[in-house]
């Protein structure tokens, strides 16, 4: 048949995939995914197929998985049916059922492609469902990655489909006396895409018949363009950004160097989650006070000084932890891997106060309780050695430029309530030696 021509000639002019290849198709048991199989088995493809139940239509999603048993046992391809727990999932990650169902649609894709060894995971993606996916883009707010329209490969996902309409494949269908189910969620405007589906696009096909291929003709051009701009995007990023082992740190005086920051600084926090709105908020404090925080899903943003530090938020908002004691005599390992050690010294003449910060000596016979390790917490206070009065931890860490995100990272040493140590910074006045002591507490931060 002609549309089968179409799309092998888009298969190989894609080099999506070869006739020896292992195919995995998502089969929904809708007209598209119906059509996809039956097509790549009647082009002599290796195809396996599967199903996701996700449980969020009761009986119909039942039904569902009842047709495609039915339908692969017909075509004699072989099917895996999966079952998920869609909502718990949806309410335990905080997300729209439509993304867990996505997230565990892909997830579940790539785990079976890696245990049945197959080459590729083939989607039901056509001309269609690329315009709607621009036209929400555009809606939702993006750069110009996100008006070039769905990537025909992506990683081991092909999109064999891209090149018909949704109305070739209901022909395509009905001349195979084909079945297929259909969603009833898909006639309605519950979601945001049917909504684009069943009202934008209609009311734009108004106006211009040719809707649809003009905006795929435009999604094409400026995928063009993306390539230009991508590359000079990289370049900037080089530039502008530095990486650790858990943090990104963007350099301000940089990126307000560049031709144009606004729409860099986009560029580079987008992948983390970051929306424009957002990104307008965090580019208008660049010129503001250091200190503001901006969330994401999963990422934290600080203006700190001259830089942007993006963490993720399970590092950026760890929960305190427990607090330790410390031994009488010996070492503790803390769970960053930091090692104190604890010792006894009887001082003698001559002896000498060590000045390295990373020591504190103590009068041990000041000691009426154990000592214990933690993490600082709101509205700590404690009093620098040298100085006469209190000052609130977060004042001294300030002071030494420390980024908020480290702050919460640093270590205490204290004595019931009174902090007498930020580990490897400074003393408190609470471990002044007067030289008469007899027994001095001696601890070392390894």
């Amino acid at each position: 048949m002609k549309i089968e021509k179409h799309v092998q000639e888009f298969i190989c002019k894609r080099g999506l995939m070869t006739k020896e290849a292992g195919i995995l198709v998502g089969l929904s048991g809708g007209a598209d995914s119906v059509a996809l199989l039956r097509m790549l088995v009647r082009l002599d493809y290796r195809c396996w197929a599967v199903h996701c139940n996700f449980h969020l239509r009761g009986e119909e999603s039942d039904r569902d998985e009842r047709f495609v048993i039915e339908l692969c046992r017909q075509i004699e391809v072989p099917l895996k049916v999966v079952h998920f727990d869609t909502q718990k999932y949806a309410s335990e990650h905080k997300i729209s059922i439509e993304m867990a169902a996505r997230e565990l649609r892909y997830k579940e894709f790539e785990r079976i492609r890696k245990e049945q060894k197959l080459d590729v995971i083939a989607v039901a993606h056509h001309r269609d469902d690329a315009v709607e996916t621009l036209l929400l883009n555009l809606v939702r707010g993006t750069g110009i990655n996100g008006l070039t329209g769905m990537r025909v490969a992506n990683g081991h996902v092909v999109r064999p489909l891209l090149c018909v309409s949704r109305e070739k494949l209901i022909e395509y269908l009905d001349f195979l006396k084909q079945a297929y189910v259909t969603d009833s969620t898909n006639l309605t405007d519950v979601y945001a895409r049917n909504k684009v589906r069943l009202h934008l696009l209609p009311m734009m096909e108004q106006i211009n018949p040719a809707a649809k291929d003009n905006i795929l003709q435009t999604a094409m051009h400026l995928s063009e363009a993306a390539a230009i701009y991508n590359k000079a995007v990289a370049e900037e990023s080089k530039r502008i950004t530095k990486r650790n082992s858990s943090t990104i740190s963007l350099a301000i005086p940089a990126l307000l160097d560049s031709e144009s920051p606004q729409t860099i600084l986009f560029e580079l926090l987008y992948p983390y989650g970051f929306n424009p709105a957002q990104v307008n908020d965090v580019f208008r404090s660049l010129k503001g006070e250091s200190g503001r925080m901006f969330h994401s899903q999963e990422y934290t943003l600080l203006h700190n000084r001259d830089q942007l530090i993006i963490q993720q938020r399970e590092v950026a908002t760890k929960s305190i932890s427990p607090t330790y004691t410390l031994p009488n005599e010996g070492t503790l390992v803390l769970p960053d891997g930091k090692v104190l050690t604890v010792s006894h010294i009887v001082p003698k003449e001559g002896w000498q106060i060590p000045r390295e910060c990373n020591v504190i000596c103590i009068d041990a016979a000041q000691l009426t309780q154990p000592l214990t390790v933690r993490h600082p917490q709101q509205g700590d206070r404690f009093k620098p050695f040298g100085m006469k009065g209190t000052k609130l931890l977060s004042d001294f860490y300030t002071d030494l430029k420390m980024p908020r995100t480290e702050k919460a990272q640093e270590w205490l040493v204290c004595h019931g309530n009174d902090i007498i140590w930020a580990v490897g910074k400074r003393a408190s006045e609470w471990c002044r030696i007067q030289g008469k002591e007899k027994e001095i507490l001696k601890i070392c931060l390894e």
